[in-house]
């Protein structure tokens, strides 16, 4: 009993000393989480008061990493399409182009200049060539897209809305950007073009519709490539506004290092096309909107592609609804000339042709429900079988015609949903696992981001309110030129009529260039079949 008594106060110190412990360490810990917490608060404030005195690094001069290698340039190497200066804020005011508007949150910090200005010894030097009566709800996206892309230049042969007087000021105050319009000057000029003494492209005279349009390009492209030589560019290209790059392939998602790392010794590249495939019949902004594409019979395994020929076509003429054999780029080099809208050509030999693996132009046709009638309104021919085979290359486009002139709203809603509108969910499901259908979402995003960065709307609000006195008279007449294109159309026929006599004299006497530089040229023609299975 004694020990148990002289042992008590031991056992009582000991606890009190504990509990003191346990409550040490607790009043620590509370002190420590309710300073870590002001510690991190004070030291964002910190950062962020460094970051707006200039202490913190911008993105903008930290993008060397994002340069193509071999692109370098004297003092930086800069992001495709960006500019060093910062464009200075000012009020935005409202735009009819509302698909082009501003967002109040940027999410592309890196497009901060609308100008997107190159350095001269930036390389290689893209050019981009085009005819187009587009308005700039179409055109400028499709521009800035390639812009982002790489490409330096553009030149836009323009009639129709694509010159009129409130777009093509838009136009004319872009850098890098060319605008020729379809004037009777210009007519006259290209009537005088070596072309028309040539046979190369003379199946395609003297017929409406898309074979003068497929004419036209040919000649605009000519003219092009003079301009592209005097401008020292390096490539060219001749895309449509419904059509947009995809770089698959390349080190980074960029059109210039594509084209960087082409041997020497090529002197063109195909770029096969992908067809889109909408899933609605009420899209109104194909580039924001569709992200669903099918893919070129020479990106797909025979197999697969005969295969599923049938789920594919779904009752359509052809695997694509209008043209498979893709857009090219040509080095710009002595003697090259046009060979139809798809293709270029040597005068002096035959060009060294490589076709990309993965590299695609995606081509955003019959998207709008509205195509089926702006095409019908283009052309004059009978909505006929007959006449619309002088007036059409490709079976869609005349069975599309026929309907859009003969049905009504409701027909050609219907039409449309059925043909062109990809609803069967189950048949989706299966040609995207098969490949045959792919996603692709860059371009949407890459669009979408300079939207929502105020690019559109800085460049409608920056272009000067007038346009000169020689600029409107052309952009007038040009714009005018759709409402007579008939009577000019038989002027420049009876201008030119006669040059076919010449040629057929020219080839009697055997004054013919080599056979090389007479290549038919390559109009828009169908994937394979399923009887070619070449």
């Amino acid at each position: 009993m004694p020990s148990h008594h002289l042992h008590a106060p031991l056992r009582s110190s000991t606890a009190t000393t504990a509990t003191i412990s346990t409550q040490s360490f607790t009043s620590r810990l509370i002190l420590l989480l309710t300073l870590l917490p002001l510690s991190l608060a004070a030291l964002a404030f910190i950062l962020q008061w460094k970051g707006n005195s200039g202490f913190m690094m911008d993105p903008t001069t930290a993008n060397s990493r994002w340069a193509p290698q071999g692109s370098h340039i004297k003092n930086h190497e800069i992001f495709p399409g960006m500019e060093l200066s910062v464009l200075s804020p000012k009020a935005h005011k409202s735009s009819d182009c509302s698909n082009l508007g501003r967002s109040g949150a940027p999410s592309f910090p890196y497009f901060r200049d609308w100008k997107f200005d190159f350095q001269a010894s930036l390389r290689p030097k893209i050019c981009i060539t085009t005819s187009t009566s587009a308005g700039l709800d179409q055109i400028l996206p499709w521009m800035f897209y390639h812009k982002v892309m790489g490409v330096t230049t553009f030149f836009l042969f323009v009639e129709g809305n694509a010159a009129s007087p409130n777009t093509s000021k838009v136009l004319e105050s872009i850098p890098g950007v060319k605008l020729i319009y379809r004037t009777t000057e210009l007519e006259e000029q290209q009537a005088k073009s070596r072309i028309w003494n040539e046979t190369w492209l003379s199946s395609f005279f003297y017929k409406p519709c898309n074979y003068e349009l497929f004419v036209k390009q040919s000649l605009n492209m000519e003219m092009a490539i003079v301009m592209a030589r005097d401008a020292g560019m390096d490539w060219i290209l001749h895309l449509d506004t419904d059509e947009l790059i995809h770089p698959a392939g390349a080190r980074e998602y960029s059109l210039r290092q594509l084209l960087l790392d082409v041997p020497g010794n090529v002197d063109m590249v195909v770029f096969p096309n992908y067809e889109s495939s909408i899933e609605r019949d009420d899209i109104e902004d194909p580039f924001g909107e569709v992200s669903m594409f099918k893919k070129n019979y020479d990106h797909l395994p025979k197999d697969t592609y005969f295969g599923m020929y049938k789920e594919s076509t779904r009752g359509n003429p052809n695997y694509f609804l209008t043209y498979g054999n893709g857009k090219s780029a040509a080095r710009v080099q002595d003697h090259l000339r046009p060979n139809g809208a798809h293709r270029w050509h040597n005068y002096m030999k035959t060009p060294n042709e490589v076709k990309l693996e993965e590299a695609a132009v995606l081509h955003y046709t019959y998207s709008k429900f509205s195509d089926l009638t702006s095409r019908r309104d283009r052309c004059g021919c009978k909505p006929t079988k007959e006449d619309v085979k002088r007036c059409f290359m490709l079976d869609f486009d005349r069975s599309a015609f026929i309907i859009a002139s003969t049905a009504t709203e409701e027909e050609m809603r219907n039409w449309y949903r059925e043909h062109v509108v990809w609803g069967d969910k189950d048949l989706k499901l299966k040609l995207l696992r098969k490949s045959i259908l792919t996603r692709i979402y860059s371009p949407m995003a890459i669009i979408q981001g300079l939207r929502e960065s105020g690019v559109f709307s800085s460049v409608i609000q920056s272009a000067p309110t007038t346009l000169s006195r020689d600029k409107f008279l052309a952009s007038v007449d040009s714009s005018n030129s759709s409402r007579t294109v008939a009577s000019k159309t038989m002027q420049s026929r009876k201008t030119i009529k006669s040059r076919e006599n010449q040629a057929t004299a020219r080839k009697v006497l055997g004054l013919e260039t080599t056979a090389v530089s007479h290549e038919a040229a390559v109009p828009p023609l169908s994937p394979p079949g399923l009887l070619v299975e070449a």
